[in-house]
């Protein structure tokens, strides 16, 4: 008796994965799905640009006229974290390439944006600028320190297309405050609107 129980304990099985497959199959036909779609959704940073822009001590970096096939996919600022800037890209083949600007102590900040690479001691020429090479087990990196701000340019591409970004880079323009003075004669004060949580 035991062991009938148990082949149809087994059979049981058997037929309750054939009729859960038999389901995902039948939800997968009939819902829309588009094979040729991009999973990978590009972000609009333009509102977190200008947040950070008002709120970083520093001119905050951004590319301009980079091809459409280089795709934006994330963005933070965190004030409590070194006035920390970050902005990630795709590269047209798929590589990673972020953008990483902080006044944290650099040593330490550049280990971590770019997990662990090394000053190799020699330097890169981009829009006539001395960057630092840093090579690493992940991640390569340029880098550049210029008062009390240091910018890296890191990720898994190639030097050819760190260099792309690095000299693509412009400082965001601040938006215009305007607004009468008030009638004590003093300007009106504009808060910086709070920075979104670093994901």
């Amino acid at each position: 008796m035991a062991g009938m129980r148990g082949k149809q304990t087994v059979r049981g099985m058997f037929q309750s994965m054939a009729v859960i497959c038999a389901a995902a199959g039948v939800i997968y036909l009939f819902i829309p799905h588009d094979e040729k779609a991009d999973p990978i959704k590009a972000v609009d940073y333009r509102v977190e640009l200008v947040t950070a822009q008002r709120a970083a001590p520093y001119p905050v970096l951004a590319p301009e006229g980079l091809a459409k096939d280089w795709t934006p996919t994330s963005v933070a600022y965190d004030r409590e974290e070194g006035n920390a800037w970050h902005l990630g890209f795709l590269t047209p083949d798929r590589q990673y390439v972020a953008v990483e600007q902080s006044t944290a102590a650099s040593g330490k900040y550049i280990a971590g944006v770019t997990h662990d690479a090394r000053d190799t001691g020699r330097t890169q020429a981009v829009e006539g600028r001395p960057w630092q090479r840093w090579e690493g087990p992940k991640y390569d990196a340029l880098v550049l320190r210029d008062k009390g701000v240091t910018t890296v340019v890191t990720g898994t591409a190639t030097w050819e297309q760190l260099a792309r970004m690095a000299s693509a880079l412009r400082p965001a323009e601040a938006p215009e405050v305007t607004g009468a003075p008030s009638a004590a004669g003093t300007p009106p004060v504009t808060n910086a609107p709070s920075a979104p949580a670093t994901p």
